[in-house]
């Protein structure tokens, strides 16, 4: 059996349990070494070996990069309690430095893979900063064998460029191997009335967005009503439920649990808005964001804006919107003009898209676990035992 190390720098994170969960449906062993956010309880992820590095904090880079160094150069206490991984799987930039130093512990060193799902604004300043992470992420990358990362623009746009070592698309489908129902949208049901429904899930850290939503849901006065779900980051919005709250065709629901609401939230709404200029001509147009394989698999109409991958992924399947621009005048004569017929015709086009397209399946898992143990150069014998 493939046995894996998985050095993660928040090991409260959903989205790294969802990947541990992945690797052990694949068929390999799991063991974990981390962070632990000050606000978070313990790890409670199903693996027998956790190793808490330190505890850090949201916001603060110094603070981590500190407890990073300090990760590094007490590996060889730490690392003992760990017997030899045939792979370590390195979760973004902070933890491929401690790997990278991990792998002179063994006298036959593991195989090194980077993952990294976001491209963060400093690795694209211009600056001297930098320039300087580029370089440091760069060598760090040398012993690197593959990168997992989960859009084809975080390789065109930044890896292509970085020397980055051979790739794979791991795109963040919803795993949900417990849930195999899912949602519906509302617009095919024959008795479908009343103000179209937009929803706007996932991580909301956009103010723009939330702006645009407010005007768009109070021009068309009860035409449109806007759904928000999930966790605000608080710190981006100049008063977030004073926004929310005094809105009077737009409501903010609260957060929903990953996967067991998804189906119900998004059946509630006709449309998913997926746009986001958080980190504008950068990583927001780059990205593939869950929000839109939640919506797609459960039956919402994915919006997009033309010029990002997003865009691109909804055109490649041949299905969605894709708009010029978040002009309040496009966007009210889009739902203005929109017809019951149209959402019905835009709703049975999703809805009969495969659902591998949008939900990890368990051969995606075995095949995942198949290419790690090829380049710790295990026999399919060796990775079955």
């Amino acid at each position: 059996m493939l046995k894996i190390l998985y050095l993660v720098p928040n090991l409260s994170d959903p989205a790294a349990g969802r990947r541990v969960a992945m690797f052990q449906l694949g068929g390999a062993d799991v063991e974990l070494a981390g962070f632990r956010r000050a606000d978070a309880p313990p790890s409670s992820l199903p693996v027998e070996m956790v190793v808490e590095l330190d505890v850090t904090h949201d916001a603060r880079m110094l603070q981590r990069l500190l407890a990073t160094v300090k990760a590094r150069y007490t590996a060889r206490g730490w690392a003992r309690r760990f017997s030899r991984p045939d792979v370590i799987v390195a979760r973004n930039l902070e933890m491929l430095a401690i790997a990278e130093h991990l792998l002179q512990l063994w006298p036959d060193p593991p195989a090194l893979v980077y993952e990294c799902l976001d491209i963060h604004r400093l690795m694209l300043r211009e600056d001297g900063v930098g320039r300087a992470m580029r370089s440091v992420e760069q060598r760090l990358m040398q012993p690197a064998s593959l990168l997992l990362t989960s859009s084809p623009a975080f390789l065109s746009q930044y890896f292509d460029e970085q020397g980055a070592p051979p790739a794979r698309l791991i795109e963040n489908k919803v795993f949900a191997p417990s849930f195999p129902e899912t949602g519906r949208n509302p617009g095919l049901a024959l008795d479908d009335e009343g103000p179209l429904r937009l929803g706007w899930f996932g991580a909301l850290r956009c103010a723009r967005s939330l702006d645009i939503l407010e005007a768009l849901s109070t021009e068309l006065g009860g035409k449109l009503e806007v759904t928000l779900r999930g966790r605000p980051a608080l710190v981006e919005f100049d008063d977030f439920h004073r926004t929310a709250n005094g809105a009077r065709h737009l409501s903010f629901e609260g957060p929903y649990v990953y996967p067991d609401d998804l189906a119900t939230i998004y059946s509630g709404v006709h449309f998913v808005w997926a746009i986001d200029f958080f980190e504008e001509g950068q990583n927001s147009s780059w990205l593939l964001p869950n929000r839109i394989y939640e919506g797609c698999l459960n039956g919402a109409i994915p919006i997009a804006l033309k010029g990002t991958e997003t865009a691109a992924f909804i055109a490649r399947h041949g299905i969605g919107i894709v708009i010029d621009d978040v002009e309040i005048s496009t966007l009210v004569e889009l739902f203005a003009g929109m017809s019951r017929k149209r959402v019905r015709e835009l709703a049975r086009a999703v809805a009969d898209k495969d659902k591998s397209h949008f939900r990890c399946e368990e051969d995606e898992c075995v095949a995942l676990v198949k290419k790690l143990g090829a380049l710790a150069g295990m026999s399919a014998m060796e990775m079955a035992a």
